[in-house]
């Protein structure tokens, strides 16, 4: 549950309510049962890759691996920045460029630093920031459900087409309404994370499908209602998508009678909590993340050094790389916006490196269905292990109608609409997108030509032996 992800869902508007049940049905219910399978089935530290490679080889696995890895210093950046916009929100003043600079770089080496320790001994930062998710997302959806029940909302239900997905006022298709269903696959992503902790787990096959069934109830649960609230205070064409929960909480608290001052209060111990839930955010990922990566690396796809593990056995060395590469790109966010304050692209650093994170996460998560679709045909690998008891009807349903919906959620974030002026507006992610691609292919192909003269040189080794 990131509570980054609250505002831009709200400004979906009252169609979100049908996209989520759409995408629990469509994407999170086979999403969540094929990470139960593939995790418990092909247990390992390398998670996705590792089924990828059993699927499909070392080239696609190395695909997957680059695209979850760069997803996640984008991320990591872009958090940064919604720290500082939200610092000046609370407090109400520009902060100067020095500040900035401090205040992001501070951020990146605290959960840096953060990822250097195993999820067990740092479970208590995941713990403490559920526990302030659920008191910020559950004080917002009370104060939305009172301001709603004495005051109505500032969205009032004028029309049943309100809730039809796609369906514009006019009564045709928008089809950049597909685009908001990136938004709500983003908020169901991360099961797969639960997998790599197999090792940590007394009873994996019951404990796996357990987390990922109930953590995605009450996951969805902590975005619709907190949706509901922003949507009461706000008119949906109004939603920030960065400070939209701030925001919100002030406009809900004054409409709820308290006083100014009082207000001003609420808004900065909730952006206190929401800061502190920005690093629990981060280190509930780490480890998974790195591990999956770490294990490429020890495979020959990725450099070698960034399978190197501390005394705890945490791969550090690839933490330390996302941290250096996730401060490099915050501080060129930091000064190209401030040389080039005309370019519109860039005057929301958060949505930037947001969107460019949310198109690689998409990216990577493509092939695992596919996976799935190959694996589950080989039949059950491990007899204690999680299985879904399905025909090659059902096998094909599951994998295909996620990975269409990926597919479909990754074109329209790219290009919202079909017009040269839409992919005019989008032509820094589209851009920025191609760069990733290229990088990454580039990366791949070393590594493969790099792993094939390893084994040229091994079996030229044991010929000269024999």
């Amino acid at each position: 549950l990131v509570g980054d992800a609250i505002a831009p869902t709200a400004s979906i508007g009252n169609s979100m309510y049908v996209w989520w049940a759409i995408m629990l049905i469509g994407f999170f219910i086979p999403y969540a049962l094929i990470s139960a399978e593939l995790g418990t089935q092909y247990p390992s530290e390398g998670g996705m890759y590792t089924w990828i490679k059993k699927a499909f080889g070392k080239r696609w696995a190395s695909r997957v691996a680059w695209f979850y890895w760069v997803n996640y210093p984008l991320w990591i950046a872009s958090l940064a920045d919604l720290i500082t916009t939200m610092l000046m929100q609370m407090f109400g003043f520009e902060m100067e460029l020095w500040m900035v600079l401090a205040i992001q770089l501070f951020y990146v080496v605290l959960v840096t630093v953060l990822g250097m320790f195993r999820i067990s001994q740092s479970a208590w930062v995941s713990n403490l920031g559920a526990i302030m998710k659920v008191l910020i997302l559950g004080g917002l959806s009370a104060l939305g459900i009172y301001v709603f029940a004495t005051q109505g909302t500032m969205n009032p239900i004028e029309s049943w087409q309100e809730f039809i997905p796609l369906l514009g006022s006019d009564g045709g298709i928008e089809w950049a309404g597909l685009a908001f269903v990136s938004l709500i696959i983003f908020n169901m992503l991360g099961f797969e994370v639960v997998d790599t902790f197999v090792d940590d787990m007394d009873k994996p096959k019951k404990q796996i499908p357990q987390a990922i069934i109930i953590g995605g109830i009450l996951i969805a649960t902590f975005y619709i209602l907190p949706s509901f609230a922003i949507g009461v205070g706000t008119a949906f064409s109004d939603i920030s998508t960065d400070t939209g929960l701030l925001d919100s909480y002030g406009i809900l608290a004054e409409n709820a009678g308290f006083d100014p001052a009082v207000v001003q209060n609420i808004i900065i111990v909730v952006g206190v909590l929401f800061i502190l839930t920005l690093i629990s955010n981060i280190s509930s990922w780490n480890f998974g993340v790195y591990s999956v990566i770490a294990f490429a690396a020890k495979d020959g796809m990725f450099p070698k050094s960034w399978s190197k593990r501390n005394k705890d056995g945490v791969p550090y060395m690839v933490g330390i790389w996302t941290g250096v590469v996730a401060a490099i790109l915050a501080v060129i966010g930091i000064l190209l916006a401030y040389v080039f304050p005309e370019w519109e692209a860039l005057q929301n650093m958060f949505w930037a490196f947001f969107d460019l994170s949310l198109v690689c996460l998409l990216l990577s998560y493509i092939p695992m269905f596919a996976a799935f679709i190959k694996l589950h045909k080989n039949g059950e690998q491990v007899k204690n292990g999680y299985w879904l008891k399905i025909g090659p009807v059902m096998r094909w349903i599951m994998g295909v109608v996620p990975l269409l919906l990926l597919g479909i959620s990754l074109l329209f974030t790219l290009i919202p609409e079909f017009s040269i002026e839409a992919i005019a507006d989008n032509a820094t992610l589209i851009v920025s997108t191609c760069i990733c691609v290229i990088v990454g292919e580039v990366m791949v192909l070393n590594m493969i030509r790099k792993d094939e003269q390893k084994k040229v040189a091994r079996r030229n080794k044991r010929a000269l032996k024999g």
